[in-house]
């Protein structure tokens, strides 16, 4: 079983929609790890704050078929234009780390944007704070602890979860 960090963030009805993903993820997979909430103001445009969090799965589907899922997933929340990388989103799913795979297709892993964005990043240290990344050969609480917090905006959020 690969285990797998899969990044999850909503800024249009983000409430929902990140339980919506995080019910469909546990509907796909036996058990899911999740990380805290975080909200964090947008990255390359002009809009809405952002939930973002990182779930943890372990899976025998490949890296396409669980890319392939995570699309489907932000479909049936309405996204069809999978070509803008910055904009609004109801679900945004994306794979972080697949065991230690390193891959540029079908999926990025890892993904480029961990030690670059406060977002993913923080939630991963918490989830996977001794996990070094595969490429940097650093730990993600290394990474965490020398990130420069003052570049983006990102604060805890006690996430209300439906019982």
């Amino acid at each position: 079983m690969a285990v797998v960090y899969i990044s999850i963030g909503s800024n249009i009805d983000r409430d929902a929609q990140i339980v919506i993903a995080v019910n469909s993820l546990k509907a796909e997979f036996d058990q899911v790890e999740l990380s805290s909430v975080y909200e964090c103001a947008p990255v390359g445009f002009i809009g809405d704050n952002f939930y973002n969090l990182v779930a943890k799965v372990e899976t025998d589907n490949s890296p396409a078929d669980i890319g392939e899922l995570l699309k489907q997933l932000e479909k049936q929340q309405g996204r069809v234009d999978f070509s803008k990388k910055f904009s609004a989103r109801k679900m945004d799913l994306d794979i972080l780390l697949y065991d230690d795979l390193i891959m540029d297709s079908p999926v990025q892993i890892p993904r480029d944007e961990i030690p670059k964005n406060a977002y993913v990043l923080e939630p991963l240290a918490e989830l996977a704070p001794n996990i070094t990344h595969p490429v940097l050969k650093i730990t993600y609480q290394e990474m965490w602890k020398s990130f420069n917090k003052s570049l983006q905006f990102l604060k805890k959020v006690p996430f209300k979860w439906p019982a």
